[in-house]
């Protein structure tokens, strides 16, 4: 009889887990909405897929998207100075997390994984825990469920350290090549630029990070689609000029009534794995890692730490899953979460003068260009040169 795997979470560590998981082990995701709910309810996120991600999709076999908006460089600003374009290794991809977490919870239901429609609460975690041999907590930005403990070294904030304004819009000419846009306005915040497939078509993320209580922190009070438009379109005319230009002013809004959202979060590391009633209980993905979006690692690192953990089960596949198995788990994960980790933390501070002496080597040399995109696809160069203290 295959052992019984309650993952709670239908985000994308949940999911991709499922993926992995369903083959060898009897799984059940919990989630607390609906697939339609999902699918017309509210932006989440943003999201991009970098090659690695990607590739870990095709390991599990997950859905197949329109290739069409690939993401295939980043365009770095500082201010209004265009910098450079950096060509990425691999492209990635971004999807409207509505329509691909929808289409996988149809998709794995259909290949023999169970779902149950209950919102789960830290009393619910002990008959979880007798009634399935594991239970994953997946619960994201919301979690954790139960007290997975923080690390203080790699959770240095007790504030968020940015607004997050995101808005998903039709009507504006895309970056040539077709691309991630990132600016930098120094003591401001930032603004990414990012192409992606919604159930409506393509469209452009805007995805403004505020510092708090700065300029670009104008989005107070808004509530409604139309209103979050017109303060978009004004904050890019005052703020990113660049962007503004490439607006059809009368094509310009969300894709639809939904697609804005406004959050603020304080990253936290926690150690992923506790005991309940003697019974390992492990975290994944945002619940346990979670970052500042500032370096889009979030659907990355949730990605990484899935396969991760699903290799670790397979190896104890047929052992007892103790805190051996949890601190497995931990030990595969630890290192690369603590570079994605201080990578992120130092990009939400002043950059460092030897960073700001990288960029502008970036717009003389293609080469240097070039890695200097992959920071976002592959974040163990970034934190080796932010690390760094020559710009060799």
């Amino acid at each position: 009889m295959k052992r019984r795997i309650c993952i709670v979470g239908s985000g994308t560590a949940g999911l991709h887990l499922a993926y992995a998981l369903k083959e060898e082990f009897d799984v059940t995701v919990i989630h607390h909405r609906s697939v339609d709910q999902i699918r017309n309810g509210r932006i989440m996120s943003t999201q991009v897929h970098f090659g690695a991600t990607r590739r870990r999709e095709n390991r599990f076999a997950m859905p197949k998207w329109d290739e069409q908006a690939l993401i295939e460089s980043i365009h770095i600003s500082i201010g209004n100075q265009k910098l450079f374009t950096g060509m990425l290794k691999e492209p990635a991809l971004s999807v409207d997390q509505r329509l691909y977490f929808s289409h996988c919870i149809e998709d794995l239901a259909e290949k023999g994984v169970s779902f149950r429609l209950k919102k789960v609460v830290k009393e619910n975690i002990e008959t979880l825990t007798d009634e399935f041999d594991l239970v994953i907590d997946c619960t994201g930005k919301s979690g954790p469920l139960m007290p997975f403990p923080i690390e203080e070294e790699l959770s240095p904030f007790q504030t968020p350290q940015r607004k997050c304004i995101v808005g998903y819009f039709l009507g504006i000419k895309p970056n040539t090549p077709q691309g991630i846009g990132v600016t930098v306005l120094p003591e401001l915040g930032e603004m990414f630029e990012i192409p992606a497939i919604t159930e409506h078509g393509p469209v452009t993320i805007l995805f403004i990070m505020a510092i708090p209580n700065r300029n670009l922190d104008v989005f107070q009070g808004i509530k409604t689609a139309e209103e979050f438009t017109l303060k978009m379109r004004t904050a890019t005319q005052k703020f990113f000029p660049e962007i503004h230009k490439r607006i059809a002013e009368e094509k310009f809004s969300l894709c639809d009534e939904h697609g804005f959202l406004q959050t603020a979060i304080i990253p936290a590391i926690r150690k992923p794995y506790l005991t309940v009633k003697n019974k390992l209980v492990v975290g994944c993905g945002d619940s346990v890692f979670l970052n500042d979006p500032i370096t889009g690692q979030g659907c990355n690192l949730s990605s990484y730490c899935a396969e991760k953990l699903y290799e670790t089960l397979i190896e104890f596949k047929d052992s007892t899953w103790n805190t051996q198995v949890g601190e497995s788990y931990w030990n595969r994960t630890k290192q690369f979460v603590k570079e994605v980790t201080e990578w992120t933390n130092a990009m939400t501070l002043p950059l460092p003068e030897h960073v700001i002496q990288l960029l502008l080597q970036g717009a003389k040399d293609q080469a240097k260009a070039d890695e200097i995109a992959e920071w976002f696809a592959d974040p163990r160069t970034a934190y080796q040169d932010f690390s760094s203290a020559t710009t060799i």
